[in-house]
C-alpha cells in the first residue's frame, strides 16, 4: 500500500509539472508523448480523459485552416497535427485521439483514423461533413445519442449532401472515388428543449450545432460537454472568440433562443462498452472495432 501511495504521489507530481503548469500548445512532442504515457496508466475512462485533455486547449488560438492533409498533399498542405492553433472540428478530433492513446505515435495514427475514412489520408477521404461523414465513419467509437437524450423532444431534419458539389467548389476536377450524393435524415434537439433534457447529457459528449437555413449541410459547428464541480459547461474552439474557451451550459443555450440561422443540436457519445476505466484503443485494433 505504501509503494502504491508513493507511485500515486509521483504521478500526481508529474502531471502537475507537465500539464497543469503548461497548456498543450506550450508542450513539445516529447512532453506530450510522456504525458500520454503517464495519463494512460491512471484509472480514467475515455470521457474523463477528454475532460482533462480538452482543458489543456483553453486559450489556444483559433484558425479555420489550422490543419490539412500534410506537406505532400495536392490541395490543403497544412499540417496533419497542429497544437499551436485549432478550429472546432480539429479540436474535437485532437481531444478524442489524445483520450484513447498512450503515446505520441498511437495518438498520431488514431487521429488519422478519426479524421479520414479508414485512416487513408487525402482530400477525398477526409471526413468533411460532421453528420454525413465524420459520425458514420467513427461509428466504431461514437454513437448518435440525440434521441436517447431527448426522447419525445427529438425532431428530425432531412438534407442532401453532395461531395461532388463540395469538391467542385474547391476547384477539384478529379471526382473519382468521391461519395455519391446522399439524402440523409438526422435527429436534433431544439434549443428550447435542452433545459428539459440537461440531466441526460454527459461529460465528454460531442455535439453538432445545426444550420436552420441550408439544405445541403447539417453542421455549422462542433463542441464538447465537460463537467466542473458538478456543473455542465460547453467547451469549444470558435471564431467568435478566436480561441478555445468554456461557457456555462445554460448560458450557451440561451444565446440561441429565437435563432433564425440555427435549429438545434445533435449529440454523439463514446460507446459505453469502450468508455471503461483504463481503456486505451491502439490503432491496429480499430479495424476489429469496425467489424
Amino acid at each position: 500500500m505504501k509503494i502504491k501511495f508513493v507511485i500515486i504521489l509521483l504521478l500526481s507530481a508529474f502531471i502537475n509539472s507537465n500539464a497543469q503548469g503548461k497548456k498543450i500548445y506550450e508542450m513539445s512532442r516529447l512532453e506530450i508523448d510522456s504525458l500520454l504515457f503517464e495519463i494512460s496508466k491512471q484509472n480514467m475512462t475515455i470521457t474523463e480523459r477528454m475532460n482533462y485533455y480538452s482543458s489543456l486547449f483553453i486559450g489556444m488560438p483559433y484558425n479555420l485552416t489550422c490543419a490539412g492533409d500534410g506537406p505532400y498533399a495536392l490541395y490543403e498542405t497544412e499540417p496533419l497535427v497542429n497544437f499551436q492553433e485549432t478550429n472546432c472540428m480539429v479540436y474535437c478530433e485532437h481531444v478524442l485521439a489524445l483520450s484513447i492513446s498512450d503515446s505520441w505515435d498511437n495518438f498520431f495514427n488514431n487521429l488519422q483514423q478519426i479524421r479520414y475514412k479508414d485512416g487513408i489520408i487525402g482530400m477525398r477521404t477526409r471526413n468533411h461533413y460532421t453528420m454525413a461523414d465524420w459520425l458514420p465513419e467513427n461509428g466504431w467509437l461514437l454513437n448518435d445519442v440525440t434521441e436517447k437524450i431527448a426522447g419525445e423532444f427529438t425532431k428530425k431534419v432531412t438534407r442532401t449532401i453532395s461531395h461532388k458539389k463540395f469538391f467542385r467548389g474547391k476547384s477539384i476536377k478529379d471526382l473519382r472515388y468521391v461519395k455519391p450524393d446522399r439524402t440523409l435524415t438526422v435527429d436534433y434537439i431544439p434549443f428550447e428543449a435542452l433545459a428539459k433534457v440537461k440531466n441526460n447529457i454527459r461529460n465528454g459528449d460531442v455535439f453538432a450545432l445545426l444550420y436552420a437555413n441550408k439544405d445541403d449541410i447539417f453542421s455549422a459547428h462542433m463542441l464538447m460537454i465537460v463537467e466542473k464541480d458538478g456543473e455542465k459547461f460547453v467547451r469549444e474552439s470558435a471564431l467568435s472568440e478566436k480561441t478555445t474557451f468554456d461557457t456555462k451550459f445554460d448560458d450557451w443555450v440561451k444565446k440561441f433562443f429565437g435563432s433564425k440561422t440555427r435549429i438545434g443540436v445533435s449529440f454523439m457519445r463514446v460507446k459505453d462498452e469502450l468508455n471503461t476505466a483504463g481503456k486505451i484503443i491502439l490503432p491496429w485494433e480499430i479495424n476489429k472495432l469496425k467489424n
